[in-house]
């Protein structure tokens, strides 16, 4: 089956699209990319999307930028079929993971009960009409319903393309927000661990916007990082906040590390670039921190498979060798997955087991109580050809 996986992240850098062809079933399934494509969002749209994430917005504006993106979706997708020469006809299935705008997996107190509340926007009734294909979207409430944290839902993908019978693996994404997933040797679905280990790119992004004044979107190979110098102190402070010390499941978003969070590192009033050497030493130790805390003590750590954005940083990966040493730090490129790919091909594949009506969560990795078919199906117009059914 010909898949199409859609993912646009907290860094927001824009909508990656990956096409994948699908075989077989469960852990015997097998991925093959077929083309992936990076849109950048317009200028406009990425502050728009600032501007009302976890914030309070006039229910007009949210309702109108769900939408747009579905409009921006369906045109990222062809977009990318274009630039590859795929035919966007050759696509049975469509799996949007959506925008994230509001994300609070633990829950708080409402109305007298304890709520956990997810959104991610971008109306697949709008890309299902566009492309004239089936889509499967707002794939983390069903987890939430079921007790989980709705997220992180990677995992399972994580584990069906990197378990291995003798090596201890991590598979990291660097995106806004860094996460990992923790594979034991000849471990069993119910043996993974995941979760947030902290900020990802989401603060050097950031800083370097106001290091040069709008001009970049982030820090290109870490350079102007290089050009600071990290401050001790204000790492070890950084280090101490107590979600390092609290147990997975657990979930980071912008709610921690996002405008406030800069506000609070600004204040301290050391010069932007060593604010920023400290921020991409920070990301690199929030993650050894969370593999250290809550990884090593259950398995052997041999290889950290990294994804993401941050895989573009070569001062993350430096401080993620020196913080982790003995441990082999690879890229999901050695396995035939794009680093900036990753997380796309995973939507993908979540679609593809939501239309067989296959439980894809990993309930050791979000809390829930038990497995659950993720996701909403919004099916294409009735004068649309029908996807095959096949491996049903």
């Amino acid at each position: 089956m010909r898949v199409a996986g859609i993912m646009s992240g907290t860094s927001l850098d824009g909508i990656d699209v990956a096409v994948v062809d699908i075989t077989g079933a469960g852990w015997a399934t097998r991925v093959a990319t077929v083309a992936q494509r990076t849109v950048p969002y317009p200028a406009r749209v990425r502050e728009a999307i600032l501007g009302i994430s976890n914030a309070e917005v006039h229910v007009g504006t949210l309702a109108r930028l769900h939408v747009l993106l579905g409009e921006l979706y369906a045109r990222a997708v062809g977009e990318a079929c274009r630039r590859s020469g795929v035919a966007l006809s050759s696509i049975e299935l469509i799996g949007s993971h959506g925008q994230t705008i509001f994300h609070d997996g633990a829950g708080c107190r409402f109305f007298g009960r304890k709520i956990a509340a997810t959104l991610q926007i971008g109306e697949a009734a709008v890309i299902a009409e566009r492309t004239g294909i089936p889509v499967v979207a707002d794939f983390r409430p069903r987890d939430l319903a079921a007790g989980g944290r709705g997220a992180p839902l990677v995992p399972y993908v994580d584990y069906l393309l990197f378990r291995h019978r003798r090596r201890g693996r991590v598979a990291l994404n660097i995106g806004g927000i860094a996460n990992v997933t923790a594979i034991p040797p000849k471990g069993a679905p119910d043996e993974v661990v995941a979760f947030d280990t902290g900020p990802g790119n989401m603060v050097i992004d950031a800083l370097a916007r106001l290091y040069s004044k709008g001009s970049l979107r982030f820090d290109a190979g870490g350079r102007i990082a290089a050009r600071g110098r990290l401050s001790p102190p204000l790492l070890d402070l950084l280090l101490r906040d107590r979600y390092f010390r609290q147990p997975p499941p657990k979930t980071a978003g912008r709610e921690q590390y996002g405008r406030e969070f800069v506000e609070r590192l600004l204040a301290t009033r050391l010069p932007l670039e060593d604010l920023l050497a400290t921020a991409t030493a920070f990301t690199a130790a929030a993650v050894a921190c969370g593999i250290e805390r809550f990884i090593r003590p259950r398995m052997r750590v041999d290889e950290l498979i990294v994804s993401g954005g941050g895989v573009h940083n070569p001062r993350i990966l430096a401080y993620l060798a020196a913080f982790l040493p003995g441990v082999r730090i690879l890229t999901s490129a050695d396995f035939g997955i794009d680093p900036d790919a990753k997380e796309a091909i995973a939507f993908a594949i979540l679609a593809y087991e939501t239309w067989h009506r296959r439980p894809a969560n990993l309930p050791s990795a979000t809390g829930a109580r038990r497995p659950v078919v993720l996701g909403k199906i919004t099916p294409q117009a009735a004068s649309s050809r029908s996807p095959s059914r096949h491996n049903r």
